[in-house]
């Protein structure tokens, strides 16, 4: 992103992984969308989570995946940083200007070991799924990244973005 801010006006920068199989399905999170209040439902989100102080975007997204998966990986081995989407948010916990950055990982079908959670992953995910694009399109829960579906359509079809692709901001 030509002009980016530097990292540190960011609120929070995260790592994410567009985890594809060998039958094109990507592996989405149920995650609420308010915390502590079940009433305003839930969406579907891609592994990943925060950026450590002096951890690379790659890093964290291969310990990411390694805690919410259980696939291991080095930073090498993740495809190309393929999108982002960055705005501002109010989750409670933390208010600014936060940054997702997302990363495309293709993996043979795989049953997901979700055992490296954190506490917070343990009580706030409620499922998690390969999803083909087919139903992913059409999800009765939001999906987030918004145009995911759009995304890995070109990403499968072998359209790889010269840079990452920006992505409307989903809060």
């Amino acid at each position: 992103m030509t002009g980016a801010p530097a990292d540190e006006v960011y609120r929070r920068r995260t790592a994410r992984v567009l985890l594809v199989d060998d039958t094109d399905r990507v592996l989405l999170f149920r995650w609420p969308k308010a915390a502590g209040k079940p009433e305003a439902g839930y969406c579907w989100i891609t592994p990943g989570g925060g950026v450590e102080q002096g951890e690379s975007l790659r890093a964290a997204a291969a310990r990411e995946l390694r805690e919410e998966t259980g696939l291991i990986v080095s930073p090498e081995d993740l495809g190309p940083q393929v999108a982002l989407a960055s705005g501002h948010a109010d989750l409670g916990w933390a208010r600014g200007l936060f940054r997702d950055d997302f990363f495309l990982l293709r993996t043979p079908a795989r049953d997901i070991d979700t055992a490296g959670f954190t506490p917070v992953e343990r009580e706030h995910v409620s499922a998690h799924r390969w999803w083909p694009l087919a139903e992913l399109a059409s999800a009765q829960e939001p999906v987030y990244p918004l145009m995911l579906t759009e995304l890995l359509t070109d990403l499968l079809a072998g359209r790889t973005p010269s840079a990452p692709v920006r992505l409307p901001w989903h809060h």
